[in-house]
């Protein structure tokens, strides 16, 4: 395993609801990446087609319109869509991290698609616990995608938004050995940018891992959108909302933060950073105790239905 890593975050604004111009866009990036030599890539929050806005703005009773546009560009995996992500990762030999609305069935949930740097699905991860108004968007994901994905380079995780509120989601995650961690979020909320911050540099330190935390940012052509359809989400949105940045496994930025533009960040992982903070402090060996606390993990699907013949 090499001692040092290129990688990369995708800050980018989705043509919102389009799934097909923003694929079109990520492949873009993702041949960016290759070309400057990055082995990994991560795309914001639902960045395919883009997080759902009017749920945090309108009234339940109003949003109906956009969900129903949702579902029709939301993602399916194994379709057209995930087959041109592969490609795009094949044809610049990097591991791709997308964020996305996954559609199965009649559910929407909020996922992150692994894709190898030879364009295989790796795997796909559904956030457990959609946050406040994300409830009348998406599914709850489960225990069964919580793992670590072995790689050349290292182990790689991730966790969703606000999951990183939760200090059991993070153990989960972090005491399996987790070496680069993806932090996605929706961008476009400059309010929270504080607690971005805090959150991402405590994760790296406290997991003693690299962390890539990537939003997405909203343009004046996304609000004019969004408010061409319902007519008030303007007055709530405004452009940017960014907070980017690529983190040491001290809470260090080594690229970032990215606030109200496009761009991708770039930065260079040393892996003796991580046996650095570890010989101090290493939360899944030798600074834990499991005879005083422990976390069980169900790593089990969850489904409504089983059928035993």
């Amino acid at each position: 395993m090499p001692t040092n890593v290129k990688v990369a975050a995708a800050q980018l604004a989705p043509v919102f609801l389009d799934r097909e111009a923003t694929t079109d866009k990520a492949c873009e990036a993702i041949a960016e990446a290759g070309g400057e030599g990055a082995k990994l890539v991560a795309f914001p929050e639902t960045f395919l087609p883009g997080y759902p806005y009017f749920a945090l703005f309108l009234p339940p009773t109003q949003i109906n319109g956009y969900m129903q546009r949702l579902y029709d560009q939301a993602v399916t995996i194994g379709s057209e869509t995930t087959d041109a992500l592969c490609a795009a990762a094949r044809e610049a030999e990097c591991m791709v991290v997308m964020g996305l609305n996954e559609r199965e069935g009649g559910t929407l949930y909020n996922s992150q698609l692994f894709i190898g740097a030879d364009g295989t699905i790796l795997g796909n991860r559904r956030k457990l616990v959609p946050t406040s108004h994300e409830r009348l968007v998406w599914g709850r994901g489960d225990g069964s995608d919580i793992q670590l994905y072995d790689t050349e380079f290292g182990k790689v995780g991730a966790l969703i938004c606000y999951e990183h509120t939760n200090p059991l989601f993070r153990y989960a995650v972090q005491g399996q050995g987790e070496q680069i961690h993806i932090a996605n979020w929706p961008g476009g909320m400059a309010g929270i940018n504080d607690v971005i911050d805090a959150a991402v540099r405590s994760y790296a330190f406290e997991g003693q891992t690299f962390v890539i935390n990537v939003t997405s940012i909203l343009t004046e052509e996304m609000i004019a959108g969004m408010d061409a359809t319902l007519g008030d989400l303007a007055e709530h949105l405004s452009p940017g909302g960014g907070y980017s940045s690529i983190l040491s496994p001290r809470g260090k930025h080594l690229a970032g933060p990215l606030e109200d533009a496009e761009g991708i960040l770039y930065a260079e992982l040393d892996f003796a950073d991580i046996d650095r903070v570890k010989a101090i402090v290493d939360g899944s060996g030798h600074y834990a105790r499991p005879d005083v606390v422990k976390l069980k993990l169900k790593r089990k699907k969850r489904r409504p239905l089983e059928i035993k013949d």
